[in-house]
């Protein structure tokens, strides 16, 4: 487990309960703290079984075993809004705010990330419905999937909570009224053994630098390693966040620092090969990960809020709808068809 003087804090949400006890407001204040002053953190305590984890991991190594054939039968559609189904490797290249879809397509020459994907979300949204592997290829998927779904959601609200109460002037139901969890994403990621030598040269990347596009995300994590974290005190310079078993890396996204009026930071982070051990020999390992990724509800503004703003600090960006800005980000992370 990193240091207690690592740059990415943990806060244990074991005692906060309802969320109306004086712990409930220490460890607010905690989350409040961290989210201001680094963006990442750890969370301990939380209310999601190790088994379950264990569980959705094994589904996502099962996924990616598939053939290619056999995963290409549940595609991402081509509008990279409908943020559902398989990526394979090199479809996605992502990064921090370029639009230009030359200097993508230069980006994805050089070193396209080396990673493939399958994206779900809730069966309740009409508007960007799930693209399901059918179950003769992988039974029990869905039904793993929507379970660790709920889940997650669960420590979502609680997590959202402890934020509205640690933030100053924010009324404690703010965000549970801007998150249905109609257009959140359960991301499985997978990472390709390669040569070393291929990302020591650039050839191949994972992922580059980049803030997360919505309100705040979950990162489950195998034990293999290569998150980075930019660091709150040395601007470009980037730290681990090893995994550490039965935490969850939390880190809040684009939303919660136009909400805050840059406030609250978005921070910077990247995946990178793994660092090696004495058994890798010249192949980097494997590695998994599994994200859930929490967004506004799609026609809701995000806006700078009351407080944040001023004569003398006044709003650092244009009122814009989840739906909007997550398209934007989208657009320019994936390959045109």
């Amino acid at each position: 487990m990193p240091s207690a003087d690592s740059a990415i804090p943990f806060i244990d949400f074991s005692d906060f309960g309802d969320g109306t006890g004086p712990q409930a407001k220490r460890i607010a204040d905690q989350l409040y703290t961290a989210c201001r002053d680094v963006g990442f953190l750890y969370i301990v305590g939380h209310s999601i079984a190790q088994e379950q984890i264990d569980e959705v991991f094994g589904m996502s190594k099962k996924f990616f075993d598939l053939p290619y054939e056999t995963k290409m039968t549940a595609p991402h559609p081509k509008e990279a809004w409908h943020h559902r189904g398989y990526s394979g490797i090199g479809v996605e290249q992502v990064s921090q705010m370029v639009f230009d879809d030359d200097k993508i397509e230069e980006m994805r020459g050089k070193g396209a990330d080396f990673k493939e994907s399958y994206d779900m979300g809730s069966e309740t949204s009409k508007k960007c419905p799930n693209v399901w592997l059918e179950d003769k290829y992988l039974p029990g998927l869905r039904e793993t999937c929507l379970n660790f779904q709920d889940e997650c959601k669960k420590l979502e609200n609680t997590v959202l909570k402890a934020l509205a109460l640690g933030m100053p002037g924010v009324p404690e139901n703010f965000f549970e009224e801007y998150h249905s969890g109609y257009d959140n994403q359960l991301r499985f990621l997978h990472y390709p053994s390669a040569p070393r030598k291929v990302f020591d040269s650039g050839e191949k990347g994972r992922i580059a630098a980049h803030t997360d596009f919505g309100t705040c995300t979950f990162l489950f994590q195998d034990d293999c390693g290569g998150l980075e974290v930019e660091s709150p005190h040395n601007p470009g310079t980037f730290l681990p966040a090893p995994p550490v078993k039965g935490a969850i890396v939390f880190n809040i996204g684009d939303f919660l620092m136009r909400w805050s009026n840059d406030d609250l930071k978005s921070t910077l982070h990247r995946v990178r090969a793994p660092p090696a051990r004495p058994d890798d020999g010249e192949m980097t390992r494997e590695r998994y990960s599994i994200p859930y990724f929490c967004s506004a509800d799609p026609e809701r503004v995000i806006d700078a809020l009351p407080g944040t703003y001023s004569e003398t600090r006044p709003k650092k960006y244009a009122p814009i709808t989840s739906r909007e800005y997550i398209t934007m980000r989208m657009n320019a992370t994936y390959a045109k068809y």
